[in-house]
């Protein structure tokens, strides 16, 4: 049996705490540490790439910074409506497969 945690696991089980979140304030602090840890994964890919890849993944960089910079202020409810859109997607990913 293969006991490996993957990380699409590991995000939807992010994203369901989001939504079981009971405190609102707290939803929105699970909600804006996610948008901290993914601008960190942004700054480390981009500081991994040579300067050809910059070029070549520019355009990609930017729309994800946008995306994260677009879940900037979100209240509760528009966080769990987001998360419980994320975790739609990675079943619905899984189910391809």
């Amino acid at each position: 049996m293969n006991n490996s945690i993957k990380s699409d696991d590991v995000i939807f089980n992010f994203f369901k705490q989001i939504c079981d979140e009971k405190d609102d304030e707290k939803c929105v602090e699970l909600g804006n540490s996610w948008i901290k840890a993914m601008e960190n994964n942004l700054k480390n890919m981009q500081a991994n790439l040579d300067e050809q890849n910059k070029i070549k993944y520019k355009d990609d960089i930017e729309n994800n910074q946008n995306h994260l910079n677009n879940l900037k202020g979100k209240t509760s409810s528009e966080w769990r409506e987001y998360a419980t859109k994320c975790m739609i997607e990675i079943l619905d990913n899984k189910k391809e497969v």
